[in-house]
């Protein structure tokens, strides 16, 4: 039996290549991966694909000779940085390593390639939406102060949904949350209709009750809320640039767009921005960082409820303060009148009292007069009042003389 050893066939190979491919060639693919290192070399992995299926895929490369140079002339000519998702048109040599197999070294980029088609598919999009009004439909749509009914659209054994809700459910502040799930394809050609099928369960969860739009809900954010979710959370947690393009499309951004029900997403990583994000009531980067932004909403409306109690508390301390502020100051006035009153009547009384004693005859008999009285203790008044022969007594500050009238005249 004839056999060769693995180093022969992958020489044979690279000598294979190099007999076809001898020269330089412009190469059509669309960037699935980008990374620069601090070494200065860039590596990339280029994809060619078709209904959002992969057709051939290869790694390149763009050494760190060449790299700040390409970097800059892509940059100038196109306003923005190598990235996923991007059609581009490079000069490369073909390459094979023993141990690497097959890649690109990339000499050169033709920047007039350089939007992929799912990005101008993106940006038609977007364009569409805007013309039908659809960009800020979800902005109508009023969220509870507390939304603890949350329906989730995730693959069920995807770690973003575990995540989620791990965080939300296990948050340290004891809050409870309502979540159940819709599973759904979160990711290929049937993704979007997956998805959309999803959210139309969700609304016929509920009541049937419209939901309440920002001018119809003033001073009450519940009023005429469906009886089902309070909010739609779309989950994936990250993936390829070709792996979330079904968040590009069309018909999805538009169910997201009319959906009775307020609806989040957390699709992908801090690179990616999908019209499904445009078009939501609220987006954020991963299913954790969305989980956070819940558990934030009932802590925001629990420091405002106790900043209200506390403020009752306040205001209950204060009028309490104010009513027995109110009370001393009337015991203050009645004391001061009772006082007042008390002083009067003891002026009055002294005025009396002095009265009296300077009426008092034994006071008149001490600044040297005399007071004469009938035999009966009768003052006598004038000289008339007594007769010749009358028993009468004399009083005088220091004792009573007792005499006999003689005349009185």
């Amino acid at each position: 039996m004839e056999f060769v050893d693995l180093l022969t066939l992958q020489n044979s190979i690279k000598e294979g290549l190099c007999d076809l491919f001898p020269e330089k060639l412009w190469v059509k693919a669309e960037i699935a991966s980008v990374q620069s290192r601090m070494n200065g070399h860039c590596y990339l992995e280029l994809v060619q694909s078709e209904e959002g299926r992969q057709l051939a895929k290869v790694k390149a490369v763009i050494w760190r000779s060449k790299f700040p140079m390409i970097r800059a002339f892509f940059r100038e000519a196109t306003g923005k940085d190598l990235a996923e998702g991007q059609q581009i048109l490079v000069l490369a040599q073909v390459s094979y390593s023993e141990l690497y197999g097959l890649s690109l070294v990339i000499d050169d980029i033709n920047p007039e390639f350089t939007v992929g088609d799912a990005e101008l598919r993106k940006r038609e999009t977007i364009r569409k939406l805007e013309e039908d009004g659809m960009m800020d439909l979800q902005q109508e749509l009023v969220l509870p102060a507390i939304p603890y009914r949350l329906a989730v659209i995730s693959a069920p054994d995807a770690a973003g949904f575990g995540d989620f809700k791990r965080h939300l459910t296990e948050n340290p502040y004891g809050f409870y949350f309502e979540v159940d799930l819709f599973p759904a394809t979160m990711q290929g050609e049937s993704a979007p209709e997956s998805i959309t099928d999803a959210l139309a369960e969700i609304e016929s969860a509920g009541t049937g009750r419209p939901v309440a739009k920002k001018e119809a809900a003033e001073g009450d954010p519940t009023a005429d809320r469906s009886g089902g979710y309070d909010a739609v959370l779309i989950l994936r947690g990250g993936g390829s640039n070709l792996d979330l393009a079904c968040f590009d499309d069309y018909g999805l951004a538009l169910a997201i767009a009319q959906c009775g029900l307020p609806v989040f997403t957390a699709i992908g990583h801090d690179r990616d921005y999908h019209v499904a994000d445009m078009v939501a009531y609220r987006f954020v980067k991963t299913p954790t960082a969305l989980a956070d932004e819940f558990i934030e909403m009932y802590k925001a409306e629990d420091e405002r409820i106790s900043s209200l109690g506390q403020r009752l508390k306040l205001a209950f301390a204060a009028k309490i303060s104010q009513r027995l502020s109110s009370l001393d100051e009337t015991r203050r006035r009645i004391r001061t009148a009772f006082e007042a009153k008390i002083r009067q009547h003891l002026t009055a009384l002294d005025e009396v009292d002095r009265r009296i004693k300077a009426a008092d005859p034994r006071v008149v008999l001490k600044r040297g007069y005399s007071l004469a009285v009938d035999s009966e203790g009768r003052v006598i008044r004038s000289a008339k009042a007594a007769k010749a022969g009358d028993r009468i007594q004399i009083m005088l500050a220091d004792g009573t003389i007792s005499a006999v009238v003689i005349d009185s005249d």
